[in-house]
């Protein structure tokens, strides 16, 4: 049953109520959960990064924290751009928020010509700043700043425009994310209670420690978990998103009864949803596992994500971002996918809603390659092997930083229905490729390629200006051209 959400938990027993539903709030219950359909065929969505943190633009969306940490250099930058911090805190940012260019339609329509096919609006970042109409706080985009309900927005135009909306909560870490603002005399300061803003503003545990303390109270669960049923409940998101630190032991139970609200109230609207996460904060097959700027050495055989941005150095606007080539990203795209993953994409928006000019270039670049090549990534799938060549992808969280100096011999594989896809991650000079996957084979014990090969394309190109041929040591792809990206041949199968 719809639930109406109210300002605290008195209705959180009936919120939670799952009895004789499908998924209860344990993780056998919710491992019965399936990757949506639309989510495996979508590959490329766009994270977007907006919020206070955006106006004073500086160092990255951690400004919040860094700010009232004594020695940081946004310690001392803020003290020289806006006075102290008793005098000009966090929240004196709200009234300058006002969002004056921010324009859904022209955001979805720059997302969409990018090729995303979904969007994934933060809701709710560590600073405690809802962008979204909530009746939990005061603190929220629909109540002070721009007053309007920047996540509904969103929602209503990427749905007209046919995107998937999704959003992510970045709240566990609020915790402790305003606690050093307590450690001098600032505007963080008791009292302090449940609904203000800067609320709870605990010491800072180790991060990394799963059983850290401060251990987070049963009052702050319950509004982590009041929050995001909020969320559901008003904008029916695809998936939710969570950081990282929804890993820690308290929040084992609050994530349980999320997870199973939220799987329940999909499929009473009869949509495919789901949960990212990272570090085995859920139970496998729960949820979509999460690498966060980074990626995996060999093709899983379950879906993931990616989550990565534009910038380098900050997941939102500063005036200082170190840029990503286009180039790098494409490739970090096709490396994702032949793996059985997705990315998605950031982008960090100016504090008036306007996009950076270089974010819009990039958007585009990425945008034409996919609208001549997209057969290849979207609703692909894991080939027989996912790569060959010489060079290795860099594994982990946090490893795509730097661009990869590929070869000619680096060629990438999707597959879907009779496709094969070769992607050559650089074209060679000389124009000849060697499909090393795709010898022709007399042995057939062997596990290799032995398929019967009908024809031979470059994406974008003219049939006319290419040779093909089988040998032995592999399938010749012959084609005087230069390309920047990535080369797509497609093999089709008889």
């Amino acid at each position: 049953m719809q639930v109406k959400m109210e300002k605290n938990e008195e209705r959180l027993d009936t919120i939670m109520e799952t009895e004789k539903r499908m998924f209860q709030e344990d993780w056998d219950s919710l491992c019965k959960w399936q990757v949506p359909t639309w989510f495996r065929e979508a590959k490329f969505g766009i994270f977007i990064h907006w919020g206070l943190y955006s106006i004073p633009a500086h160092s990255n969306e951690w400004y919040p924290r860094n700010m009232y940490i004594k020695g940081r250099e946004e310690w001392e930058w803020h003290r020289r751009t806006y006075g102290e911090q008793k005098d000009f805190g966090y929240k004196d940012f709200i009234p300058m928020f006002m969002a004056k260019n921010f324009c859904p339609e022209e955001w979805i329509q720059l997302f969409k010509g990018a090729g995303a096919r979904y969007i994934f609006p933060v809701a709710e970042h560590h600073d405690g700043f809802q962008m979204y109409r909530s009746e939990l706080s005061k603190y929220n985009a629909w109540d002070m700043g721009p007053r309007r309900d920047i996540l509904g927005e969103l929602k209503e135009e990427a749905e007209r425009k046919g995107l998937y909306f999704c959003t992510s909560n970045h709240r566990a870490e609020h915790w402790f994310f305003m606690g050093h603002g307590r450690e001098f005399e600032s505007d963080v300061k008791e009292p302090l209670k449940r609904g203000d803003f800067y609320w709870p503003a605990m010491p800072e545990p180790d991060a990394v420690e799963l059983r850290s303390k401060p251990y987070p109270t049963e009052e702050f669960l319950n509004d982590w978990l009041i929050r995001n049923c909020e969320i559901v409940d008003r904008y029916q998101p695809s998936l939710l998103y969570f950081d990282w630190w929804v890993q820690h032991e308290a929040f084992r139970g609050a994530l349980q009864k999320l997870a199973a609200y939220y799987y329940n109230r999909g499929l009473e609207w009869g949509k495919e949803v789901g949960i990212c996460y990272k570090y085995d904060a859920m139970a496998f097959g729960s949820g979509i596992v999460e690498v966060e700027r980074g990626g995996i050495r060999e093709a899983a055989p379950y879906p993931w994500q990616t989550d990565t941005a534009i910038a380098k150095n900050s997941w939102c606007y500063t005036d200082t971002l170190d840029y990503k080539t286009g180039r790098q990203i494409i490739c970090s795209l096709v490396e994702t996918v032949c793996r059985n993953g997705n990315m998605l994409l950031n982008v960090g928006p100016k504090g008036d809603g306007s996009i950076p000019e270089e974010d819009k270039r990039i958007l585009k670049e990425i945008g034409a390659w996919l609208e001549k090549n997209g057969e290849a990534i979207y609703g692909t799938y894991v080939w027989r092997k996912s790569a060959e060549g010489v060079t290795e992808l860099p594994e982990g969280h946090f490893s795509d930083n730097d661009e990869i100096p590929y070869t000619s011999e680096d060629i990438r594989f999707t597959a879907k229905g009779r496709m094969v896809y070769a992607i050559v991650m650089r074209w060679p000079e000389e124009g000849t490729v060697i499909i090393r996957s795709m010898a022709k084979q007399r042995e057939q014990t062997t596990m290799n390629f032995h398929g019967l090969i009908r024809d031979v394309r470059i994406l974008g190109e003219e049939k006319e200006g290419l040779r093909w041929r089988q040998e032995e040591d592999g399938l010749y792809v012959e084609c005087r051209l230069y390309r920047e990206f990535p080369v797509v041949i497609r093999v089709e199968m008889i």
